[in-house]
């Protein structure tokens, strides 16, 4: 038996208070880079033993619903628990607090995520992001690497399924291999896709609004997407037969685009979004895994778009691409504001 830190009583922060504590601004210098591995570095200490870990996340953020995503695939929910943190965050950053979807911590009992890196580096006065993997014996941060984070969440505990495929009657046990051998310069170049040219693209248009920046940006969205819409029209998945953590990538680019960038487009240019069948066919298809539907919370995504982005809405907040009454007979994406995260 290892010996843990003692364990708190959970504790709620106070209500988001933006009079008192200012409204969250990014700090100059990147958080420290807490890089540990699972399994990884010999002599390191991270082994991959079941119920050691934690993550922290929120579900509003794209690089944290990857990580809830990739932990339900890999079956790891009953290995690896998790926290969700209130979406809307002050000047003290991510909480926690009991809300629908989200609530205390109650494995270190901390009340603000910045107390995990408190623990972890003393005197901690830097940034405080997520997702993070928390190591319950030790009592601090393993990581807050988000693609280290995925990697060791796919391939350090489970045994994967060759050959996977969602739906297969043979398939066996749901754990899909990630990360197949050889795949590594390909999930690179998708992702720099992904990143680059759809999201950063989509945010740099909903923040000019209108002219050459505007243009520029919506014909780098525009060619990404069309070359998605190709390569998925002849392939169920972005690697072929086989679900990678391309498709998760990519599917979390899609929801959000749907969710958030598209609230600050032109109308004309979201419904040429819209039309690309292949790409969001496959969105739908993939919605319906509960590895990937059951982690989408468009509440959180909605609170916290509408607490932290001051630009304006545009036409393409009246143009849904995602009919979401459809496919979980749930509402459509809360409406937000005149402001609404600009990602």
């Amino acid at each position: 038996m290892h010996a843990q830190p003692p364990v708190r009583l959970p504790r709620s922060a106070d209500p988001v208070d933006f009079r008192v504590h200012g409204r969250h601004r990014t700090l100059g210098r990147p958080a420290p880079r807490f890089g540990g591995r699972i399994g990884r570095a010999p002599g390191s200490g991270f082994t991959a033993d079941p119920h050691r870990y934690h993550l922290y996340v929120c579900l509003a953020c794209p690089r944290s619903l990857r990580t809830a995503i990739t932990r339900s695939l890999c079956g790891l929910e009953d290995r690896v628990s998790m926290s969700v943190v209130d979406p809307v965050r002050d000047g003290r950053g991510w909480a926690f607090r009991p809300g629908d979807g989200h609530g205390l911590d109650t494995v270190a009992g901390f009340a603000l995520l910045r107390e995990a890196y408190e623990a972890t580096e003393y005197h901690y006065d830097g940034p405080v992001s997520v997702p993070v993997l928390w190591d319950r014996w030790s009592g601090r941060i393993v990581s807050n690497q988000t693609p280290h984070i995925l990697y060791d969440l796919a391939t350090a505990f489970s045994d994967p399924t060759p050959g996977f495929r969602m739906g297969h009657p043979d398939a066996g046990p749901p754990h899909p291999v990630l990360h197949p051998t050889g795949a590594a310069a390909d999930l690179a170049r998708l992702g720099a896709l992904f990143d680059d040219d759809v999201w950063e693209g989509a945010q740099q248009a909903g923040r000019a609004r209108a002219g050459a920046r505007y243009e520029e940006a919506m014909r780098t969205v525009l060619d990404a997407l069309g070359r998605l819409e190709h390569h998925l029209s002849e392939r169920p998945f972005l690697l072929g037969d086989h679900l990678t953590a391309a498709d998760v990538h990519l599917w979390t680019t899609l929801l959000h685009v749907d969710a958030v960038h598209r609230l600050h487009l032109r109308a004309e240019d979201v419904h040429r979004i819209a039309d690309h069948p292949a790409l969001w066919n496959y969105f739908e298809r993939l919605l319906a895994n509960p590895s990937f539907g059951g982690n989408v919370r468009l509440d959180h995504i909605a609170r916290h778009h509408t607490s932290s982005c001051r630009g304006p809405a545009a036409g393409g907040s009246s143009v849904p691409i995602v009919d979401w009454p459809r496919l979980t007979g749930l509402p459509d994406r809360p409406a937000v504001g005149a402001r609404g995260a600009c990602g």
